[in-house]
């Protein structure tokens, strides 16, 4: 009998389950294929995995952002984006959102937080943005639920 605490790893997660790794794939090829900078949908997805504690995506992340010519010095801070000040205002914006739609407290999609966002972007870059913080939100907990160790 298999041990019952065993988790499936992401290799056994993508062999079982391919139309979910699709499905959740085909939403960053969408967010990419519109046009939304891909330096800055990389810092949100870094953000809410790092308030989410996914060692997976973190990683994962982090090479992306690398190789997208993210500097490393917004990297290195990016926990502390509001003290910063070298975040740009469409950064800013993007950050408070992620945060806002990963811990869900209080008012999560507050007018204020929306209206920043607004301020920045399209309506259709908005809309985007949002589907990015939902895709790595739900990446997230798939990694931590299965916890997937952190990519080699």
């Amino acid at each position: 009998m298999a041990d019952p605490l065993s988790r499936p790893t992401y290799k056994d997660f993508t062999a079982t389950a391919p139309d979910v790794y699709g499905g959740l794939s085909a939403l960053t090829q969408a967010v990419d294929a519109a046009g939304l900078d891909k330096g800055l949908t990389e810092l949100v997805k870094l953000r809410a995995s790092q308030i989410n504690g996914c060692a997976f995506c973190l990683k994962f992340h982090l090479s992306v952002a690398r190789q997208v010519g993210v500097p490393q010095e917004k990297l290195d801070l990016l926990a502390t984006w509001r003290h910063a000040e070298l975040f740009s205002a469409r950064e800013q914006a993007a950050l408070a959102y992620a945060e806002a739609l990963t811990l869900l407290e209080g008012e999560p999609a507050s007018d204020a937080v929306w209206a920043a966002v607004r301020a920045e972007f399209s309506e259709a870059e908005a809309l985007y943005l949002t589907v990015t913080i939902a895709a790595i939100n739900a990446w997230n907990r798939i990694g931590i639920g299965l916890r997937f160790a952190p990519p080699t």
